[in-house]
C-alpha cells in the first residue's frame, strides 16, 4: 500500500507550510495570554515557599537536590513542594484565571 500521505509531493509540503506559518500566528496570542496568566498565579495563587522552589527548579534549572540544600529540607519535601505547586497552577490555569481576568478586564 503506498504512503498517500506524501501522494502531492512538493504541493503538500508547500500547503504545510503554509498551514504551521498560520498555526503559528495564531498561537502567537494564546501563548502571550497563557504567560500573562501563568504570571499571575505564580504571585496570587501559590505560596511563597512554592513561588521560589518553582522558579529556582524552572527559571534557574537547580536540581531537587540542590533546591533543598539551600532550603534546608529534604530533596523530597521539595518534590511534593513542586508538585503542589504545579498542581494549583494547573487548576488556576484551567478554571480560575481566565474567568478572573476578564471581569479584571485584563482579556
Amino acid at each position: 500500500m503506498p504512503n498517500t500521505r506524501y501522494r502531492r509531493g512538493g504541493l503538500y509540503a508547500a500547503d504545510m507550510a503554509m498551514y504551521s506559518r498560520q498555526i503559528q500566528s495564531d498561537n502567537s496570542q494564546e501563548i502571550s495570554r497563557l504567560k500573562r496568566n501563568l504570571i499571575r498565579a505564580l504571585q496570587e495563587d501559590v505560596t511563597s515557599k512554592q513561588r521560589q522552589m518553582l522558579l529556582m527548579y524552572y527559571a534557574e534549572g537547580k536540581n531537587m537536590r540542590e533546591i533543598g540544600e539551600i532550603m534546608g529540607v529534604d530533596r523530597s519535601t521539595v518534590s511534593r513542594t513542586i508538585q503542589r505547586g504545579e498542581r494549583r497552577l494547573q487548576r488556576c490555569l484551567r478554571y480560575g484565571a481566565e474567568t478572573y481576568l476578564r471581569s479584571m478586564g485584563n482579556l
